[in-house]
C-alpha cells in the first residue's frame, strides 16, 4: 500500500490527500471507521508492546487539485500503526 499525507484543517478534519506527487482537495464529509485486524495472517506473534487489534479507516471523497467541477474520486485509507501515518487502501474514480 502506498504512503499518503493527509493534510488537516485547524478543526483536525481532513482538506487534502497527497499521493503519487497530486494534491487531492476533499470534497464531501469524511467517513471514519474502525476494523479488525486479523494480525496473525501476517505475522506469527503479535508484535510486542503494539496489542492493536483495530485499525482506523478513513472514506474520503476528492477531487484532482482545486477545479470544483472535477469527478469525485473516493479513497479508503488505512492508518499506519507503525507510523501513525496513513495508507492508500483503494481508490475507485466516479463513474457517473
Amino acid at each position: 500500500m502506498e504512503h499518503v499525507i493527509v493534510r488537516t484543517g485547524t478543526d483536525g478534519r481532513p482538506t487534502a490527500v497527497l499521493s503519487s506527487g497530486r494534491e487531492w482537495a476533499v470534497g464531501a464529509e469524511p467517513v471514519r471507521w474502525f476494523e479488525r485486524v486479523n494480525w496473525w495472517e501476517t505475522r506469527r506473534r503479535m508484535p510486542k508492546g503494539l496489542s492493536r487489534v483495530d485499525v482506523e479507516v478513513l472514506q474520503l471523497q476528492v477531487r484532482l487539485g482545486r477545479n470544483a467541477g472535477s469527478a469525485l474520486t473516493t479513497m479508503l485509507l488505512e492508518r499506519d500503526g507503525m507510523g501513525g501515518g496513513w495508507r492508500l487502501r483503494e481508490a475507485v474514480a466516479d463513474a457517473a
